[in-house]
């Protein structure tokens, strides 16, 4: 049960810092969902979005900083 329960804060911990984070880059105006590669389409009643571009480059910065630390623990 110890290892669930050191889980389970781990988990907590990084949706605190995901969410610390995304405050952070609202206010610093980062372009992410407005990046070129990012489709909307806008119907009469409805709108689709679908950031392709945005998920690229948070896909890239995570794949990245799990390089670094799964390197550092080692």
């Amino acid at each position: 049960m110890t290892d669930l329960g050191k889980l389970l804060i781990g988990v907590g911990v990084v949706l605190v810092v995901a969410g610390v984070l995304l405050m952070l880059a609202g206010r610093v105006n980062l372009p992410l969902g407005r990046l070129p590669g990012d489709m909307v389409f806008r119907g009469k009643n409805s709108t689709f979005y679908f950031p392709l571009a945005t998920s690229v480059v948070v896909s890239v910065v995570i794949s990245i900083v799990l390089y670094v630390v799964g390197r550092w623990k080692r």
